[in-house]
C-alpha cells in the first residue's frame, strides 16, 4: 500500500497518524516538503517515536527553516520548490508520504500542494479533528478532493470522541470514518501498535 496522509489544517494529528501506519503496515515514510526544522522536523519525530532504521526515513526533498506556509518558507530561504523534485520514491513496497497543512497549502504562488497530489494519483487517507469545527473544514476538504477525482480511503478523526461527528461526516461526505483516535498518552511505539490492533478500520489498508 502506497498512500498519502493529508489534513483538514494545520496540526490536525498527521504525523501520528502517519506514525501509525508507518508501525501498522511496515511501511517507509516520507515527508517532501518540511517547513519548520526544530527537533528535526516530522521525520526526526518519527525516528524518536518509532526507532526506524534510517532506510525507512526518506529524506525530504525540502527542508525549509521557517514554520510558516511552503511557499513562504521557500522564498524566505531563497529557492522555488520544483514539482520535478516532488516525484515519488522508486519501488513497490509499502509507502506513507505525508503532506504539509491543509490540501490547498501554496508549495509556491501557482502550485498548490493538491496540484502535487494529483501529479501523484496516490489514494488519501484525510485526517481531521474530532470536535467542533470539523464539519466544515472535513466537507470542504472532501469536495476538493472530489472535484479532482483524487482516490479517497477515509477519514481518522483525532481528539476526544465525538457523540455525533463520526456519524454526521460519513453521511454527509459518503466516506468511511475509518478510526477515531483519542489522545494517546504516552505516545509511544506501544501505544500506536495497540491502536493500530484496536481500529478495524486500518485492515483494509493492509492489503
Amino acid at each position: 500500500m502506497r498512500l498519502v496522509v493529508c489534513g483538514t489544517d494545520t496540526d490536525v494529528g498527521k504525523t501520528v497518524v502517519s506514525a501509525l501506519l508507518v508501525e501498522g503496515l511496515g511501511a517507509r515514510y516520507w515527508k517532501p516538503v518540511q517547513s519548520g526544522l526544530e527537533g528535526g522536523g516530522d521525520r526526526g519525530r518519527l525516528q524518536r517515536l518509532l526507532d526506524l532504521p534510517a532506510e525507512r526515513l526518506l529524506p525530504e526533498a525540502y527542508r525549509l527553516n521557517a514554520a510558516v506556509s511552503p511557499h513562504w518558507a521557500a522564498e524566505r530561504d531563497g529557492i522555488t520548490i520544483e514539482p520535478g523534485r516532488l516525484a515519488l520514491p522508486a519501488g513497490n513496497d509499502p509507502l506513507v508520504v505525508e503532506t504539509a497543512g491543509g490540501l490547498l497549502v501554496p508549495y509556491r504562488r501557482d502550485w498548490l500542494q493538491i496540484d502535487q497530489l494529483v501529479a501523484w494519483g496516490l489514494p488519501v487517507l484525510l485526517v481531521a479533528r474530532s470536535g467542533l469545527g470539523t464539519l466544515n473544514h472535513t466537507l470542504l476538504s472532501l469536495e476538493a478532493l472530489g472535484r479532482r477525482g483524487l482516490p479517497l480511503l477515509g477519514l481518522v478523526l483525532n481528539g476526544p470522541l465525538h457523540p455525533d461527528n463520526p456519524r454526521t461526516l460519513e453521511q454527509l461526505g459518503g466516506v468511511p470514518v475509518l478510526a477515531e483516535l483519542p489522545p494517546l498518552v504516552p505516545l509511544d511505539r506501544r501505544g500506536l501498535r495497540r491502536l493500530w490492533q484496536g481500529c478495524p478500520g486500518f485492515r483494509s489498508l493492509e492489503r
